[in-house]
This record gives structure tokens, sequence and C-alpha cells, in this order.
């Protein structure tokens, strides 16, 4: 059943998906900080400090979203993606640098961070088929954009409560 209007070009699509999550994890956004800003000017001592035993650290938001990020390019694709650099999903309890260390959580964010981009990619130019419609497949990335977003803020306040 058609709506009457043109489908969107993969071009078009492939543009505008990628220009979304850029928005959220870079490389810079007219809001602020964007993820991967709010993620790189950030000192060792304030990485695992939680500003009460019951809240999220630094290290275990970034996780989070890495998490997050492979879990929208699995949906988006429909495959599952390999294992995790952590076992689990979602939050991971992360009290210092035993378990992982803060290179390897921005390293891990980076990582799924750009393979959802190149999937967003692929999908778009035909490459990667989705079972998805395009408006699905435009929720999930407007929504992994707005987690980041969200975590960039959360992640910008931690580091003013704790004097970074």
């Amino acid at each position: 059943m058609s709506s009457g209007k043109p489908a969107v070009s993969q071009t078009t699509e492939a543009r505008l998906l990628t220009r979304v999550l850029e928005e959220g994890y870079g490389p810079g956004a007219w809001h602020g900080p964007d993820l991967k800003a709010a993620l790189g000017d950030v000192s060792p001592e304030v990485v695992f400090w939680r500003p009460s035993p019951d809240r999220h650290n630094l290290a275990e938001v970034a996780l989070h979203h890495a998490y997050c990020a492979r879990s929208v390019r699995g949906q988006l694709c429909g495959t599952t993606p390999e294992p995790f650099v952590l076992e689990g999903q979602d939050w991971f309890e992360l009290s210092g640098p035993e378990r992982l260390a803060w290179p390897q959580i921005q390293a891990a964010v980076e990582k799924e961070q750009t393979k959802l981009a190149a999937a967003v990619a692929d999908v778009a130019a035909g490459r990667t088929l989705s079972q998805l419609s395009e408006a699905e497949r435009f929720n999930l990335v407007l929504g992994i954009t707005c987690h980041a977003v969200y975590h960039a803020g959360q992640i910008q306040l931690l580091k003013r409560l704790r004097g970074a």
C-alpha cells in the first residue's frame, strides 16, 4: 500500500542517517559536546568515581552506550552481533580498572559506534538487507542518537560534580 509519497532514495537515507548519528556521537554537534567529545577529555581520577554508592560512574555510562550501539546494529541488520567486550548485558558494574581499563572502554565505544555507522551506511546503500522499514530504521538511529546525547550530558555532569 503506497502513501502517495515517493520513497527516500538510498543515498538520501544514507546521508540523513549518517548525519543523525554524527549529531550524537561526533564529530561535533551544535548543542555542545557530543558523546565522543565528552569522553575525550576525561581524567583518570574521574572515570570510576561515583556521585553516590547507588549511581553509575562515567565508565559504566560509556560502556552501557557501547552495548546499546551494538544492540541497535544487530536490530538494524537482523543479526546477532559478535560477543561484547564483557559478558552480560546493558549495564556493567565497573568499580575500577581491574575489570576493564579506561582506554579499553573508550576503544569499545569507538568500535561499536564505528560499526554502527558502517551498518547504517550499508543498509541505506542496499549493501546489507534490513527487514525493517525505512521508518523503523530511522527510529532506531534517532533513538541511539538521543541515547548518546543524553549520556553525553550525564558524563559532562559527572565531570562537573567531580570538579574535573
